[in-house]
């Protein structure tokens, strides 16, 4: 007779495995085959990446009693593609971020702080130690325009971009861009502070300051933590619903850029552009169709509570890609959703990267190409500030830089994609610049 105990445990041994139709099988394994990239391409076989059959990556497949291949994986790959550090209005250090990403069974992290690129390097080099694979992105805060000009109702609008591992082309264009963005993030924190006091709270500038940290751009975040320190608020939800909201008593617009400019730059500088929280809006249906227009990639439509059908189904209806993150920030608290926890279907995360991987792999050409015609440090900084993983041995003065950008490229472009004609070209052309270590 079969007891209680062992019913259960043969209902959790038949009933907790994730069986995956032919199509998720598919999406998997090109996923995998990239996120394992670095693997596959140094000969390992962790992960599977790079095999030419499934056994790597899954367990035996089985025919259920239609006759349909079902097929279940070794490990979930969880993609965490919207997070913020202390570089801007996060609470973790990208360091930090990145353990604890790991903790979560993150495999691959978009670091995406706002308005602000600086804390990809540090959390590059922490993935490494935990094998996860780092997107280099930003959230780019921009203002639409209803009419399509000044005179149209304003809504702000928060733009994702995700780049390659050497990340954007026009590098310092980007960057003239969003330090734009982060000068009047200035002005309008201290245009918030100002008007906090006339509602009779009063913060010191040096406390929004410092609670912001040394170079960060202070955003709402940071000024809802100087009211709650100041005792003017119970928690920091408070400080957004009664003072800081969309169009409150102490909100301010900063000098951001009009929306359909930051979706083309991002296009322009190799990236791909991504519509954040989108339930956010006041008018979604015409802001995603004028991004649109102007070149947008996708919009968020997962999130820690599941797909939203209304962005999901606008999202079919222009013919975008359906992301979503946990949009992090690590201020804890049970209205916080944690790292990883936004599950975006094997489906459409195969289908983002089906479209960002060309984007990609053009950009990249585009930096090396720009390598050779000047091959200076700073050129050289540009391939390498993201996308080192296997420097020159220190105790080498010059290595060939064939080699070297080689190995920053290996966990991002497939042996495949870096043998072809165009790289091929690039290389031979390359074949006899040298680098020296101290310039790595």
């Amino acid at each position: 007779m079969m007891t209680d105990n062992s019913k259960k445990k043969k209902k959790k041994r038949g009933g907790s495995k994730r069986k995956m139709t032919l199509e998720q099988t598919v999406a998997y394994k090109a996923v995998s085959d990239w996120v394992f990239l670095d693997q596959s391409n140094s000969g390992g076989g962790g992960g599977g990446g790079g095999s030419n059959n499934n056994s790597g990556i899954f367990v035996d497949g089985f025919l259920d009693d239609f006759g349909v291949q079902w097929y279940q994986p070794k490990e979930k790959l969880v993609f965490e593609l919207h997070s913020h550090t202390t570089c801007s209005d996060g609470f973790l250090s990208p360091t930090k971020l990145v353990e604890r990403a790991h903790h979560k069974g993150v495999k691959v992290l978009a670091l995406t702080d706002h308005d602000t690129m600086s804390g990809i390097p540090e959390a590059m080099d922490a993935a490494r130690r935990f094998g996860i694979k780092i997107i280099p992105g930003v959230e780019i805060s921009t203002i639409f325009h209803s009419r399509g000009d000044s005179s149209g109702a304003e809504e702000p609008v928060h733009i994702l971009a995700y780049y390659s591992s050497c990340g954007p082309t026009k590098a310092a264009l980007l960057e003239k861009f969003l330090g734009d963005i982060r000068e009047g993030r200035f002005l309008r924190a201290k245009n918030i502070v100002a008007k906090l006091h006339k509602l009779k709270l009063p913060v010191k500038w040096e406390t929004v300051a410092k609670i912001a940290g040394k170079g960060v751009a202070p955003g709402r975040l940071h000024i809802a933590r100087a009211l709650l320190e100041a005792g003017h608020v119970e928690n920091l939800k408070q400080a957004f619903s009664r003072y800081l909201y969309d169009g409150g008593p102490a909100y301010s617009t900063g000098s951001e850029p009009v929306a359909e400019e930051a979706v083309e730059l991002i296009r322009e500088t190799g990236g791909v552009a991504v519509l954040a929280h989108p339930w956010a809006l006041k008018n979604p249906a015409l802001i995603i169709r004028r991004l649109k227009d102007a070149g947008l990639h996708g919009l968020e439509a997962y999130r820690s509570d599941g797909k939203l059908s209304v962005y999901s189904d606008l999202a079919d209806a222009h013919d975008l890609l359906k992301l979503g993150g946990s949009d992090y920030h690590g201020r804890g608290g049970p209205h916080e959703s944690d790292l990883g926890s936004a599950s975006v279907p094997v489906t459409m995360v195969h289908e983002f990267l089906k479209m960002a991987r060309p984007i990609w792999r053009n950009a990249i050409l585009e930096i090396l190409d720009n390598y050779i015609k000047d091959p200076s440090d700073s050129n050289l900084q540009h391939i390498i500030k993201f996308g080192r993983t296997k420097a020159a041995k220190p105790n080498l003065p010059i290595c060939n830089a064939n080699e070297l950008i080689n190995n920053c490229l290996s966990s991002w472009l497939s042996k495949e994609e870096r043998e072809n004609a165009e790289f091929e070209t690039i290389k031979s052309t390359m074949g006899d610049l040298v680098v020296h270590a101290e310039s790595i």
